[in-house]
């Protein structure tokens, strides 16, 4: 008799991680899959998703204009409500910190349903930063029944924290999904960058839009890309600028119009991966380029204070350089100017997997049934 697994994912990143471990799921013999989505993000959700091949079961179709973190969480609690009644999984498989996350784990305790918590055990310490992610990952590993770690670090976070029973060290199913997305020969379908010149400009890939950067902390992030930019000729800033008007805007007023600068439309998996795998270095508050961008030995400045995902700094590929305008200049500089510096960086070894982290997934599940 076959375990049936429901996978719950609602935004872009989520999918990107939970994909590979759905199309493996699909793949291992004693194990049903089930996918439902809650459109937390709609329209970037339904691209990734594309690009994998896999269709959801449940579709909540939650997002709506000016939704709040309160209505996002009440709406999955209800959707759900009506979707493991008609399904009734054995096991709900969730993704490290989102709303979507925290809330269909709860929906799924509250139904006495058991919980994996994939990417589980990432920890800052301080519960407003990432807001809301760090809390809704604590919450959801109070939930969880399985655990699956992508570090070691991950796994001694749980253990501070008496999360001993059914914790297994993984690795990042963000580098399973390298398998689908990188080719060599891959030709970008948004127009503006196959209209780049990658040998010509070293390119510096961007991402911002956390919650916390929001106001000043973003302003100063603008600031600090306009000056690197104007002080190395021979680089372009390459930014999918999110759709939230307190990105959009002060991106535009203070970046807009540079003929180095290029101001792009969130683009899909395929084209992000490639991107990253072209570009010299990346600027981001991004947890998952944190990731990523390593994997295809790209070093990493992190706009943000602190990070959850420590390993890599610690091994030397990701470097903090805070939201001041000084700090990330400097640190930037650095990497644009000592070749010896961003060797060191770019061919450091990533602390997160090998490419294999779903199948570890599926035989812990597997293991887990056998013995219940």
């Amino acid at each position: 008799m076959s375990v049936k697994i429901m996978s719950i994912f609602g935004t872009r990143p989520e999918a990107i991680k939970m994909l590979p471990l759905v199309k493996q799921i699909h793949a291992t013999q004693g194990l049903e899959c089930q996918v439902c989505v809650t459109a937390q993000h709609r329209e970037m959700l339904d691209q990734v998703m594309a690009v994998f091949g896999v269709t959801a079961d449940f579709d909540l179709n939650l997002m709506r204009p000016k939704q709040t973190l309160t209505s996002i969480t009440a709406d999955v609690l209800t959707g759900l409500a009506g979707v493991f009644e008609e399904s009734l999984p054995d096991l709900v498989l969730v993704h490290g910190d989102t709303t979507t996350s925290f809330a269909a784990a709860l929906a799924a305790f509250y139904r006495q349903i058991p919980v994996g918590h994939v990417e589980a055990g990432l920890r800052t310490h301080n519960i407003y930063s990432p807001f809301p992610e760090e809390a809704n990952r604590s919450l959801t590993g109070r939930l969880a029944n399985l655990h699956f770690a992508p570090t070691a670090l991950n796994v001694n976070n749980l253990a501070k924290e008496n999360i001993t029973k059914n914790v297994y060290q993984t690795g990042n199913t963000v580098i399973d999904a390298f398998a689908t997305t990188v080719r060599d020969d891959y030709s970008f379908k948004n127009e503006r960058l196959r209209q780049l010149d990658f040998a010509k400009e070293r390119a510096i890939l961007m991402t911002a839009h956390r919650r916390e950067n929001f106001g000043e902390p973003m302003r100063q992030i603008f600031t600090a890309v306009l000056a690197i930019v104007n002080n190395f000729p021979d680089t372009q800033i390459i930014y999918p600028v999110h759709k939230n008007p307190a990105v959009m805007n002060p991106a535009s007023e203070i970046l807009g119009g540079h003929p180095r600068i290029h101001l792009i439309d969130p683009v899909d998996v395929e084209d992000m991966h490639n991107l990253i795998g072209r570009s010299y270095l990346v600027l981001t508050d991004s947890g998952g380029l944190q990731e990523e961008a390593p994997a295809l030995g790209k070093p990493v400045l992190v706009l943000r204070s602190e990070t959850e995902r420590p390993e890599a700094v610690e091994v030397g590929v990701v470097r903090v350089a805070g939201v001041k305008t000084a700090g990330i200049t400097q640190a930037a500089e650095l990497l644009l100017t000592d070749k010896k510096e961003y060797l060191r960086m770019s061919q450091a070894v990533s602390p997160y997997g090998d490419g294999h982290a779903s199948e570890r997934i599926c035989k812990a599940i597997l293991e887990y049934f056998k013995h219940m």
